[in-house]
């Protein structure tokens, strides 16, 4: 799949994945996100893309940066002065973009204490991926995964 052909498509399918998440039949959708998320990612190496973290940025709610600071072993205060600030909705985020804990080679270096929007993310086997419509809409154009899992549920409808 090109890198280009997806997000151009993405973004040309707005209205229509709109249209689906608003209208469709959330109960089918929702018994079906179990399966599309698992043949969405036995087809995609997120360390192939990481746009997710090259782009944007997490919420670090309170548990996450305890325990990303226990692992950095600095005090919490410090993470936040270092690598995080308030946005618009006062919830802490990085500073910058790409995101500082990742690595060239795509990995995280906070991996298995990364916060839990990472964990979660592209939330396609939740029901926030049908009820949370503007953050999906945004995800198919920065996720492969999110992508695929929305071509799937317009076939479904």
């Amino acid at each position: 799949m090109a890198t280009d052909n997806w997000q151009k498509q993405a973004k040309e399918n707005q209205k229509a994945y709109k249209r689906i998440l608003e209208k469709g039949n959330k109960n089918k959708m929702l018994k079906a996100l179990p399966v599309l998320h698992e043949e969405a990612f036995s087809k995609i190496d997120c360390l192939s893309c990481a746009n997710c973290c090259k782009n944007y940025s997490p919420r670090f709610k309170t548990p996450d940066i305890k325990r990303i600071a226990k692992r950095l072993k600095i005090k919490e205060g410090d993470l936040v002065a270092q690598y995080l600030r308030l946005d618009n909705e006062g919830d802490y985020v990085v500073k910058q973009t790409p995101c500082p804990f990742l690595g060239a080679d795509n990995y995280c270096s906070i991996y298995e204490d990364r916060p839990s929007d990472c964990h979660r993310y592209p939330y396609t086997d939740e029901d926030v991926f049908l009820k949370r419509v503007s953050l999906t809409l945004k995800n198919t154009t920065v996720c492969p995964a999110a992508f695929e899992v929305m071509q799937k549920l317009v076939e479904i409808g």
